[in-house]
């Protein structure tokens, strides 16, 4: 039984190098990248084909309503692993936690590249899809809530949100990877040729991304802020008991300890809100919507993905760096009211009937509405809480961000569409998602600069 906390028995912070810093950005960036180019797979599949491999005894739009659904039920899981992992990473490190989600990951997609079709053993096919979906979600849950927290608690102060963001340039990265590989095969192969074997290959190359990512894993150390930690002895964490049992009055456990959870979880959920939802629809629904209802190229939405995630590897660290000259809530407020001005435009520019209107319309809201507030999602959720539980309550406000945004948005948005025969709905979301964002950054404290180490929230 640990009853107090001295220096003696607190495990010594390692000293952390400048190759110790790249080690942990680019294995963060590349797990990140790796979950991005995952779901991102799944969604491009869902929109463009599962609805004709899983789902072809029903009609396109209910089939594009059902494929849309099997997409949102992994993040049902990924709230699942945000608990678990969450939990678990907050307890024992954040490290250890990244080699088994990389794992669940890296599987559950290879898996899905080799699935029997709904032609070949019926309903079976479809509940084998939503199984493995689950299990790739129950690994996702916690991946880039684990790399965030990582990279943020790794970063010089200074430099914490261009750092940070490059967990967001990861979900660029998966997101251009993905869609270069669907761009590819919608460009090459015929329909019966996707149809019947190249929808896989997207699938099976992940199993080479995740024998890369792991390795790279292995050598990476903990972060100094979890070894810093007054709770903290022999890398593991002090129980609630035992920290009250260790805690004096007025001290770094007591501060911890004793202040009321809730505010800074809430606020960050509605953070989160303005990039899940948007996400949802500029990169899941509309890249059906548009191969569904629109008369252009089947290639033009995937492409504008492409063009889009290019443009954020200017967009994201650029945010990075503006957050750290003039803070998280100044640039949430801008971002939020120009996706507010800008949704009727980009909906109307999308819906012209035009190549060129899709591309610049979903370039737009893909840079203003998603990368722009994901890179400052990275480091201001890190900084609202405190390091005791900053793992778990960031992973559960991502998730639940996502249920509520992300993973329910689409299917809603199909429905509205269906049922109104109109654009107006998807432009009304994107309105309503960035607004809530821009009332809670009104709401929320600037934590630029916060000592991480801190284990109580940011409010």
């Amino acid at each position: 039984m640990k009853d107090s906390v001295t220096a003696d028995r607190r495990t010594p912070s390692a000293e952390r190098t400048t190759r110790d810093l790249a080690r942990a950005a680019v294995s963060g960036w590349l797990g990140t990248a790796m979950e991005f180019m995952d779901f991102q797979l799944y969604s491009l599949a869902a929109a463009i084909v599962f609805n004709k491999i899983f789902f072809p005894d029903v009609s396109p739009a209910i089939g594009l309503i059902a494929a849309m659904a099997t997409y949102g039920v992994g993040y049902v899981a990924r709230l699942a692993g945000a608990v678990y992992f969450g939990r678990m990473g907050d307890r024992i490190g954040r490290k250890r936690v990244l080699y088994l989600t990389i794992l669940l990951m890296g599987a559950s997609t290879t898996l899905i590249g080799v699935l029997p079709t709904y032609a070949s053993i019926g309903l079976l096919a479809p509940i084998l899809l939503v199984a493995l979906r689950l299990v790739q979600g129950f690994g996702a849950g916690a991946e880039i809530a684990g790399a965030t927290v990582l990279l943020a608690e790794y970063a010089p102060v200074k430099r914490r949100g261009l750092v940070s963001s490059l967990v967001s340039l990861g979900t660029n990265s998966g997101t251009l990877a993905a869609s270069g590989l669907w761009a590819i095969l919608l460009a090459t192969l015929t329909e019966d040729q996707l149809l019947s074997w190249g929808w896989r290959l997207p699938f099976l190359l992940s199993f080479v991304l995740m024998l890369f990512a792991f390795w790279l894993r292995r050598g990476l150390k903990e972060s100094p802020v979890f070894e810093e930690r007054p709770d903290v002895v022999d890398g593991v964490a002090l129980d609630k008991e035992e920290v009250i049992a260790a805690a004096q009055e007025g001290d770094a456990l007591a501060a911890g300890i004793r202040q009321r959870k809730g505010r800074a979880f809430f606020l960050a959920l509605g953070l989160r809100f303005g990039q899940a939802g948007n996400s949802g629809l500029v990169q899941t629904f509309l890249v059906g919507y548009i191969a569904t209802n629109l008369a252009v190229g089947r290639s033009v939405p995937t492409d504008a993905i492409v063009y889009g995630s290019l443009l954020g590897f200017v967009t994201v660290p650029l945010v990075g760096l503006l957050g750290d000259r003039f803070g998280r809530r100044v640039l949430y407020l801008a971002l939020t009211a120009l996706t507010v001005v800008v949704a009727f435009p980009v909906m109307f520019l999308i819906t012209s009937g035009s190549s060129a209107g899709v591309m610049l319309g979903m370039v737009v809201g893909l840079n203003v509405g998603v990368l722009g507030l994901f890179s400052l999602e990275s480091v201001t959720m890190a900084e609202l809480f405190g390091s005791r539980t900053r793992f778990t309550q960031l992973a559960l406000a991502k998730e639940i961000g996502g249920i509520l945004a992300t993973a329910i948005g689409p299917v809603l948005a199909a429905t509205l569409t269906a049922v109104t025969g109109s654009w107006w709905p998807i432009a009304a979301m994107l309105v309503v998602y960035s607004l809530i964002t821009f009332v809670s950054a009104l709401l929320a404290p600037e934590t630029r600069g916060r000592d991480l180490v801190r284990l109580e929230d940011a409010v």
